[in-house]
């Protein structure tokens, strides 16, 4: 029986993957040779020496030592697109919600409990919440990979112009995206011609704070900016300054900090992007079937800190050897299994950064 630490509460969909008849997923065991983990905060945590992999229901491993991790040969594994249709679905709501003040109006409706003629004060009230249609206004997505392309299509098919941007965009990621959104030289272009604004990229060195004063200046007067990505893509001092002059008509964030909370025209969303029951499903099933797969057979996807690799399982005893990216380090290996009159039937190698 094989132990898997789960950390957090998990769909129970992962058991398709990770059958009882071979699996033990507990909260509590000494010796797990696998970690199923959500939002729990792995950084300060002891890591016993029997794990070979971690596998993360999302997207985000903020709360993963990853590094630490691949030096001692741990895999980690997120859940790529897993939870896009979530989010894609939210993000669409944020922009309706920052077109026509539809979270205003509803507040103040409610506000009218117990007075008299509630109707007649409505049709006095309600032009108070007037906002744009969002047909036939311009869209700038940032970030075209599973989310972003998922934005830009149904944009498209709400009648919006489409601009997108991504230097990284994958082969298909590219396939999957209408031919009739536009393709940005730079960011500075999206800033420059879109009424709307959405972030869909990861929060790296290169992008925190990518929208700051700066920026925002280069940005039409009245933009409306959406922020399902990362609260940090975003200065706070900056995103609230720009709303308070009305540079910025509205910022949608699913992130809400302190700072935000409160502020006319910031719509501060509680993280619900993916707090959906098909998402939850999705994102464990993909992080117990990518769990199985490598403890079963060693091949990876979708890992953050090693390479992809995958050689089809002929049914014959397999190693998998997690190793440092270093010169000869092969021939060595081979050397070992070798001198133990042991012959190779097939290999693969291959490399991420240091790793392999």
């Amino acid at each position: 029986m094989i132990d898997i630490l789960k950390l957090n509460d998990i769909a129970d969909v992962v058991t398709k993957y990770l059958p009882a008849s071979q699996y033990n997923i507990t909260k509590a065991t000494e010796q797990p040779v696998g970690v199923l983990v959500r939002s729990a905060d792995m950084n300060c945590l002891e890591i016993p020496a029997s794990v070979l992999a971690i596998a993360r229901a999302g997207a985000g491993v903020n709360n993963i030592p990853c590094s630490n991790c691949a030096e001692t040969g741990i895999v980690v594994f997120n859940t790529p697109g897993a939870n896009a249709n979530a989010v894609k679905e939210l993000v669409i709501c944020g922009m309706l919600m920052a077109s026509r003040d539809v979270l205003g109006g509803v507040l103040w409706a409610n506000s009218l409990k117990g007075q008299a003629e509630v109707p007649k004060l409505v049709e006095k009230g309600k032009s108070q919440f007037v906002g744009p249609e969002i047909k036939g206004k311009k869209l700038g997505v940032i970030g075209l990979g599973a989310i972003g392309s998922l934005v830009a299509n149904d944009a498209m098919q709400l009648g919006m112009d489409v601009m997108g941007c991504d230097p990284f965009i994958s082969i298909d990621g590219a396939w999957g995206l209408n031919r009739m959104v536009h393709k940005a030289l730079n960011y500075d272009q999206i800033y420059a011609e879109c009424d709307y604004l959405t972030l869909h990229v990861p929060m790296t060195d290169g992008t925190k704070g990518m929208i700051n004063a700066e920026s925002i200046a280069k940005m039409k007067d009245g933009v409306v900016i959406l922020n399902f990505a990362r609260a940090e893509l975003v200065n706070t001092k900056d995103i609230i300054a720009a709303v308070e002059s009305g540079k910025v008509s509205r910022y949608v964030v699913d992130f809400p900090t302190d700072e935000v909370l409160d502020v006319k025209n910031i719509i501060a969303i509680p993280h619900l992007g993916a707090s959906t029951p098909e998402s939850e499903d999705n994102c464990a099933a993909m992080a117990a079937e990518q769990l199985a797969i490598y403890i079963q057979y060693g091949n990876i996807k979708n890992s953050v800190n090693y390479p992809d690799c995958d050689l089809p399982y002929t049914g014959r005893t397999r190693i998998a050897i997690a190793h440092k990216n270093i010169a000869n380090i092969i021939g060595q290996i081979s050397a070992v299994i070798a001198s133990e009159q042991i012959n190779i039937s097939d290999m693969i190698n291959k490399s991420k950064g240091n790793f392999a």
